[in-house]
């Protein structure tokens, strides 16, 4: 039960310490794969909501001290299902509009087979899309009843992008029945000052909502942390339940070696000497249990990945994550042996050559 106990909150802690590390990794790439530094965003349209932007407000931005270029976006979905030949869930199709001219502000650069025209019914999807829903070019993805043709496959990098369908900007305003957009991507000058473009904007527009890169890494930042916390309040509980049983299975030890460290006390062995070999006895037992809860952790992260399906992830092996977990087992193996090993050391060997 001991290793068990130890085992699981060792495993907990390094599946979500590699899930964790591959999200930071795919996000920060995502960061520096976009093109646009800036994203703005009505105000009311932070959590989620339906608030859009005038898309007037994209030139107007084009204008602004150190600002080189400016795209709206419109994201819309409906209920319909993905692929009429799909296996995937009966969930909508989330889409993504913006000029094809301005894929690079969202990081797409390269893709297999042809970009969409505005003003057409196409689209191209990510690759973590096409794998996940087995989309392939010439499929026909549906939305508010129109069919649209996939055209292109590309593969930026970035998990968010490559999880997502792209068309027409033009084409999803007129079936949404609106010339807004939902976001714009800025992209700043060479050289610019990132932070100090955002304020401006904000100061002269007002009622925006303006993330920088760093910003949106800092908010992704906070989420990692959350996650860590609550990563080690879970595995905590297991690990204290397996450091009382590494206790009680070592003060058994002890109890059933009372005749055995007797006979090492009678020929020489001192105290100290006791004390060390029950210590690293209880390290050894925490050790294994930290060996297995690593191999547990990650065969659970892996086999996690695959089933969600998103092959634009993938799990990021950092000497952090096991430096932790071992850390852990090291402490607890120390901590659950130290009163164990006193009383071996304490024994008398008169006493304990007498024991049965």
């Amino acid at each position: 039960m001991s290793i068990i106990g130890i085992a699981i909150g060792i495993a907990t802690i390094v599946a979500l310490g590699l899930i964790t590390a591959g999200l930071e990794d795919s996000v920060q790439t995502s960061f520096n794969e976009g093109g646009a530094e800036i994203t703005v965003m009505n105000s009311t349209n932070v959590g989620g909501g339906s608030a859009l932007l005038d898309s007037s407000l994209i030139d107007d931005l084009k204008n602004v001290t150190n600002v080189s270029d400016a795209a709206g976006q419109l994201s819309v979905s409906d209920s319909n299902p993905l692929l009429e030949q799909s296996d995937s869930p009966g969930m909508g199709t989330r889409f993504y509009g913006i000029n094809a001219s301005k894929l690079n502000l969202v990081g797409i650069k390269d893709v297999n087979g042809s970009v969409y025209e505005d003003g057409s019914y196409e689209a191209i999807v990510g690759l973590s899309y096409s794998d996940l829903y087995n989309v392939s070019i010439g499929d026909n993805l549906t939305l508010f009843g129109h069919d649209f043709e996939v055209v292109g496959i590309f593969e930026s990098g970035s998990m968010l992008a490559d999880n997502g369908v792209y068309a027409s900007l033009d084409t999803l305003q007129n079936l949404s029945d609106t010339s807004d957009v939902s976001s714009i991507y800025v992209k700043t000058s060479e050289g610019a000052n990132d932070t100090i473009v955002g304020d401006n904007i904000e100061d002269k527009y007002g009622n925006l909502t303006v993330l920088t890169s760093e910003e949106l890494s800092s908010i992704f930042d906070n989420v990692t942390d959350i996650l860590d916390t609550a990563s080690l309040a879970i595995s905590g509980l297991a690990i204290f339940v397996g450091a009382i049983g590494v206790v009680n299975t070592m003060v058994m030890t002890v109890y059933e070696r009372t005749k055995e460290i007797g006979v090492l006390k009678s020929i020489g062995w001192k105290s100290k000497k006791i004390l060390m070999m029950i210590l690293g006895e209880t390290l050894v037992l925490t050790t294994l249990s930290g060996i297995v809860g690593s191999i547990l952790g990650i065969s659970i992260a892996e086999i996690g990945v695959k089933l969600i399906g998103r092959e634009g992830f993938s799990l990021v092996y950092t000497p952090k994550t096991f430096i932790l977990a071992f850390g852990i087992t090291i402490i607890v193996g120390i901590i659950g042996g130290v009163y164990p090993a006193y009383k071996a050391s304490k024994l008398a060997p008169t006493e304990a050559l007498r024991y049965e």
